[in-house]
């Protein structure tokens, strides 16, 4: 029986997770949870999975999830250095790192540096501290594996291939909700359509970034560091389908492709069991229901902040750090009210355009840059505002 930390296990991903360990009694226990402010559930599960220990954001939060839990054998933990603790926990074989964004990096790292199974949905901590995290598995012996569908088709498409014969490896985006909208329309576009995706069921963040394909630009910059590719084999196609997650072009004209229903269920178990495949309850791909699958070009006018992240993906590394703390910080203005959807694109934008790169040494240089281009970012949307 293998023992899981899931940080993040109130939000979606969390949830997912929890489910699939739900749906496998034999093989799954929870060992440990980190949340963010969602007492209620956090409770809950307490209360279902007995961890031995949880870890939420703030020293009074966790008095009242003591209150809130009941009697039970379960250490409470607090802050960003509760969260570390869970990642690093002795009692776990597993740990999903699923927090959101960057306050997910120092976690994620703590879970390396323990030699962890690192079962990987934060996108954003390979993106900015891709290097750092690969060195610290080198030394540590963890192991990361990839749970975004993309990655996890790559990750399966790719073994027990010769990486010197892969040409190409494309992700495949859905467009988001705003695929076919005409683009005179888009500045008018709520947070409620925004976060309407098409597909998937995902957190508000990740919707809005799937609606600027902003998710599928930071996946790329993911995908070079998970597999060690260069940029320049690196493809993203719109298919609004969202049936086939990856697609591996070999040097004799093969394409090895790796298909499944939007079910993020799916490469979470994939990941948990790894490296074997167990049988599944849920819910089996049936492609008579398609009458066609598509596979589009990504339009850069459509999509500018693709475009941004392309630039990143070929730049230094710190040009991924202020991209994605730029575009943190402009999401959540968007989903505030603060900018409307295209004022996303053009706050990103205009703190790109400024931007010098900057060398990064370690996590202190890494922590630091994100800092001070969310200053400059909140600092444009004040102005503007």
């Amino acid at each position: 029986m293998k023992t899981v930390a899931v940080l993040g296990s109130t939000g979606s991903i969390g949830r997912s997770t929890l489910d699939v360990i739900r749906r496998n009694p034999r093989r799954f226990r929870v060992s440990a949870l980190a949340a963010g402010s969602n007492l209620k559930l956090l409770a809950e599960q307490i209360r279902e999975f007995r961890p031995r220990l949880v870890s939420i954001l703030s020293r009074d939060d966790a008095a009242a999830l003591a209150r809130l839990s009941g009697p039970a054998r379960t250490l409470i933990a607090f802050g960003p250095e509760g969260a570390e603790d869970v990642a690093a926990f002795d009692g776990s074989d597993v740990v999903v790192s699923a927090i959101t964004g960057t306050n997910g990096l120092k976690p994620t790292l703590a879970a390396v540096r323990a030699g962890k199974t690192v079962a990987l949905a934060n996108k954003e901590s390979m993106v900015v501290a891709g290097p750092l995290l690969r060195r610290e598995a080198r030394k540590s012996g963890a192991n990361i594996l990839p749970v975004d569908s993309e990655h996890s088709g790559v990750f399966q498409c790719l073994a027990g291939q010769d990486a010197r014969a892969v040409r190409t490896v494309t992700l495949t985006a859905s467009g988001g909700p705003f695929l076919r909208t005409p683009r005179g329309e888009l500045a008018r576009k709520s947070v409620a359509e925004a976060v309407a995706h098409p597909r998937w069921r995902m957190g508000r963040k990740v919707s809005v970034d799937s609606a600027t394909l902003m998710n599928k630009g930071l996946e790329l910059i993911e995908a070079r560091h998970l597999f060690g590719l260069p940029p320049d084999k690196l493809r993203v196609l719109i298919h609004p389908q969202s049936v086939v997650h990856a697609l591996v072009e070999m040097r004799d004209g093969s394409v090895l492709a790796q298909l499944g229903p939007a079910d993020m269920r799916i490469p979470i178990q994939y990941a948990l069991t790894y490296p074997e495949r167990v049988e599944s309850a849920l819910l089996r791909l049936d492609l008579t229901v398609f009458s066609r699958l598509e596979f589009l070009p990504v339009d850069a006018r459509r999509y500018p902040m693709f475009e941004y992240a392309v630039q990143a993906l070929v730049g230094p590394p710190s040009a991924a750090v202020a991209l994605n703390a730029a575009n943190e910080v402009a999401v959540d203005a968007f989903l505030a009210g603060r900018v409307g959807f295209l004022g996303i694109q053009r706050t990103v934008g205009a703190v790109l355009a400024g931007y010098r790169p900057r060398t990064l040494g370690g996590l202190d240089d890494i922590l630091a840059e994100d800092l001070a281009v969310r200053e400059r970012t909140r600092n444009l949307i004040a102005k503007r505002t």
